[in-house]
């Protein structure tokens, strides 16, 4: 499921809902969106789990900017999103983060 974005009138705001599917989670206890809005703090945002399996996190974020993030799954393996708006080259292990233009 894609990146939700609802921008809102009445101030320069996006609600952005992050969601990972069942498929992502698998049997991981514990999911947190890292990245740019949270100073990369690993255990600052956690997903709540749906019924479905799923996870979500609906955050406030500023206009007129991108944003690098991952996913996080008990505190040991790192999930890009797979609806992401591009992603970027990490300064890390070779990897690539996700990024949400908003």
């Amino acid at each position: 499921m894609a990146i939700q974005k609802k921008y809102l009138k009445s101030k320069p705001v996006c609600k952005v809902t992050f969601r990972l599917p069942k498929e992502a989670v698998g049997s991981a206890r514990k999911v947190c969106i890292v990245g740019d809005f949270n100073a990369w703090k690993k255990k600052a945002t956690p997903l709540k789990r749906l019924k479905s399996g799923e996870c979500k996190i609906t955050l406030d974020l500023a206009c007129g900017r991108e944003y690098q993030f991952r996913y996080l799954l008990d505190n040991t393996t790192w999930e890009n999103d797979w609806d992401a708006d591009k992603y970027v080259p990490s300064a890390y292990h070779d990897v690539e983060n996700s990024v949400v233009i908003v």
